[in-house]
């Protein structure tokens, strides 16, 4: 079974810390200037244009500062958004809504421009059987947010960590003395813990790809950094006994030509670590 980032478990912890990172001891400025009593609405404001992602995590987010928000959505998430829209209406004590305003934000416009990134590079490789990646190049502590925003762009997410399946990367098999070496350990060590992962190991090579399929235990094997005519040729090696990832260094500019090698899967670390964030506001409104 996948591991279920998006558990209410896994959203409710994320948020409870990230409140506490930013309220600490108290929001002291909004407890000085601001009447306990006053009730108030605003709006988020959208300053750019793409895909709309982190609707939902903004309701998380309210509802954990409040029970008595009112909140009126008005752009789902995985819309298509433009300058001068408004995503969603809140109303409610006027002390909470800024209590919240920072973490809404912060989510929002991360999220919105990893799912625009994602849902670009995506479009572009659809006439293709190539699924699109994100891979673990996130922000620490804010994985969840960015995995779910890869998902919302329309991207696929791969493993969300160490723990739910095996990857032998580079120096995985450098220090375990070869493809066969890793390989094979990696079955013992999978018997040994009576533990049930998917096995990928990245490839640099068509010597590499020959020899992790000559041990035949790789569910995945990943051509790392190779030419789109070694891509092609390791493909047509493969010929279907296990699944292919094309990673390393893809950009607009190469991701076409890659997908139409026929592999299954492309990971792309720019979806988390480069993508640039959406302008969202929030808004008074009196």
């Amino acid at each position: 079974m996948a591991y279920n980032y998006l558990s209410d478990f896994n959203i409710s912890q994320f948020i409870r810390h990230a409140l506490n990172e930013d309220i600490g001891e108290g929001d002291h400025s909004t407890l000085a200037s601001v009447p306990a009593d006053a009730v108030q609405s605003a709006k988020l404001l959208i300053k750019g244009e793409g895909i709309l992602a982190g609707i939902e995590m903004a309701k998380k987010i309210l509802r954990e500062v409040s029970n008595d928000f009112e909140v009126e959505v008005l752009k789902n998430d995985g819309e298509m958004v433009k300058y001068g829209d408004v995503g969603m209406m809140i109303k409610g004590k006027a002390q909470k809504i800024l209590h919240a305003e920072r973490l809404v934000l912060n989510c929002m416009q991360r999220m919105s421009g990893i799912a625009t990134a994602t849902h670009e590079l995506a479009r572009m490789i659809a006439h293709t059987k190539a699924k699109l990646l994100d891979t673990r190049k996130t922000t620490p502590n804010f994985r969840i947010a960015e995995k779910w925003a890869v998902a919302i762009g329309g991207g696929t997410n791969h493993r969300f960590g160490l723990f739910d399946m095996i990857m032998l990367k580079d120096n995985h098999v450098d220090y375990a003395g070869g493809i066969t070496k890793a390989l094979q350990k990696t079955k013992d060590y999978l018997v040994l813990n009576k533990k049930n992962l998917r096995i990928e190991i990245e490839t640099r090579n068509l010597k590499e790809v020959e020899e992790a399929l000559s041990v035949g235990i790789a569910d995945v094997i990943m051509l790392d950094n190779m030419s789109v005519e070694d891509m092609t040729q390791a493909v047509k090696m493969i010929n279907h006994i296990c699944e292919v990832e094309a990673s390393g260094g893809i950009t607009k500019e190469t991701i076409v030509k890659i997908a139409e090698t026929g592999v299954d899967f492309i990971s792309v670390g720019a979806l988390t670590h480069s993508a640039k964030s959406m302008d969202i506001s929030l808004k008074a409104v009196l």
